[in-house]
């Protein structure tokens, strides 16, 4: 029997191409060709090639939600993207596009609504970005992470249904973990993750709280690119990476409680593996405000405690802590009570019906 065709887009950030990566990962190749549309010189360019997925780079423009002449530069890339998209997809003929969002995504789908190609989006915020909004319109079937999302699109073609999670980020092993950490079995462990970049505020919190921070626990910190501070190689109970990748599903499998940012696919696995959050969110100077509605959402559900970035000081972080291990057990409860990692499942099986 011939192959189908699928293509995915998505790009400008990793938490676009992140959870395409778990829907390709769980597709069955031997039914399904797979191709990736995205921007020239996007992220998931590096990311997707690695996976040896053809990938093809359109023109795209930025979208923006203020006034700046580049928008009306960018008016005339979109517009070309879209004829370079439109020329791709009658060359691939794919069954559907999947698309996880992001600017370049929106000539890709122009272009598979006038070539009547069915559309699956998956909005991972609270809110939906400027991409999804302009694509909702052309969408087949639209998937979301929260329940709260689905009244920004139309009911009778959405479907709430969390976050597509890596699987691998599941399958680690906590003795694996504390031994490529060399950490103690008795003392509970602190993961620290500030996004791929990093964040200075949050680094600097952390390592000024250092000496109160080991009395409780052994901290693994990702700090992100070039945030390495070697004067702190050799404190005990502190181990310090600009990012792991073979590694990080054994170091989160021991992990005892998660600070992170408020990003959807983060905060999802966090969700899945039954880890006691604490949130610093972007702020809104810094973003849309997704991720601060993403931190409200799980903090409501009881998953996780929120700290603002504006208010974070060596002492907020100390008393969140305190407050969130005398939540902990009702935090893993809830969690525990959550439906969990069933997106991915969802997701192949609506594009196998297609």
């Amino acid at each position: 029997m011939a192959k189908k065709t699928i293509v995915f887009t998505g790009g400008g950030s990793a938490g676009h191409v992140t959870p395409n990566i778990a829907i390709i990962n769980d597709i069955n190749k031997q039914d399904w060709d797979i191709q990736y549309i995205g921007s020239k010189q996007g992220i998931e360019k590096d990311l997707i090639e690695k996976m040896n997925i053809p990938y093809f780079g359109i023109s795209s423009g930025k979208l923006r939600r203020y006034l700046d002449f580049e928008n009306i530069v960018d008016i005339f890339r979109v517009l070309k993207g879209c004829v370079e998209a439109r020329t791709l997809l009658r060359k691939l003929k794919p069954h559907v596009v999947f698309s996880k969002g992001g600017f370049v995504s929106v000539p890709v789908i122009v272009a598979a609504r006038t070539l009547k190609i069915p559309i699956f989006i998956h909005e991972s915020d609270m809110t939906p970005g400027l991409a999804n909004k302009i694509s909702q319109r052309f969408a087949s079937k639209i998937f979301t992470s929260f329940e709260e999302t689905k009244q920004y699109f139309p009911g009778d073609k959405t479907t709430v249904i969390g976050s597509p999670i890596r699987k691998e980020i599941l399958s680690g092993s906590r003795e694996g973990g504390r031994s490529f950490l060399g950490f103690r079995r008795d003392k509970p462990i602190l993961t620290i993750m500030g996004g791929s970049l990093g964040s200075k505020k949050i680094n600097e919190s952390i390592r000024h709280s250092l000496k109160e921070l080991t009395k409780n626990y052994q901290i693994v910190h990702l700090c992100g690119k070039n945030n390495l501070d070697q004067s702190l190689l050799d404190v005990t109970g502190y181990k310090q990476f600009e990012y792991v990748n073979e590694e990080l599903p054994d170091i989160l499998a021991a992990t005892d409680i998660v600070i992170t940012r408020g990003g959807s696919n983060s905060i999802f696995e966090f969700l899945a593996l039954q880890i006691p959050m604490l949130i610093i969110p972007l702020t809104l100077q810094q973003s849309r405000g997704d991720q601060i509605l993403n931190a409200k959402s799980f903090e409501e559900k009881g998953f996780s405690l929120t700290l603002e970035e504006e208010n974070l000081t060596s002492q907020s972080l100390l008393t969140s802590l305190e407050k969130l291990e005398k939540r902990k057990e009702e935090m893993i409860k809830n969690m525990q009570r959550s439906k969990r990692g069933e997106a991915i499942e969802i997701l192949v099986s609506e594009i196998n019906h297609i």
